[in-house]
C-alpha cells in the first residue's frame, strides 16, 4: 500500500500518523494544548528550553498537519491563540497513555525527581 498525503509518500498509516506528531516538541506542545487554548508565550514557557525558532517551526508543522488551529486577533500587539483540532483531540488518549507509561518508569526505576 502507498499513501500520498500533502505531497509525501508513506508506506502505511502508522508511518503517516507517527510523523504527524512525533519528535521532541510536537507531542509536548499537543500535550500542553490538550489542557486548553494557549498563546505563543504560554506555550514557550510551558515547553521549557525550546527556542523561539523551534517553537515557531513546530507550530507551523502542527498547523500544516491539521492538528492545531491558529487564531490571530487584530490587536496591537498581536494576539495569537493555538487550539487543538478534532483530529488532534483523537490523540489525547494516546498521549495520556504515554504519560502513564512515563509515570510507571519513574515509579519502578531509579530516578531523581527535582521539584522546582
Amino acid at each position: 500500500m502507498r499513501i500520498i498525503y500533502q505531497d509525501k509518500e508513506y508506506s502505511c498509516s502508522y508511518e503517516l500518523a507517527l510523523e504527524m506528531f512525533s519528535g521532541k516538541w510536537k507531542g509536548l506542545i499537543l500535550w500542553h494544548l490538550s489542557h486548553g487554548t494557549m498563546r505563543y508565550g504560554e506555550l514557550k514557557k510551558a515547553s521549557g528550553n525550546i527556542t523561539q525558532k523551534m517553537l515557531t517551526q513546530t507550530l507551523r508543522e502542527l498547523e500544516k498537519n491539521k492538528l492545531i488551529t491558529r487564531k490571530v486577533y487584530p490587536v496591537v500587539p498581536p494576539k495569537v491563540e493555538y487550539t487543538l483540532t478534532d483530529n488532534a483531540k483523537k490523540l489525547i488518549p494516546i498521549l495520556q497513555s504515554i504519560q502513564s507509561w512515563g509515570d510507571y518508569i519513574i515509579n519502578h526505576n531509579p530516578c531523581e525527581i527535582i521539584e522546582d
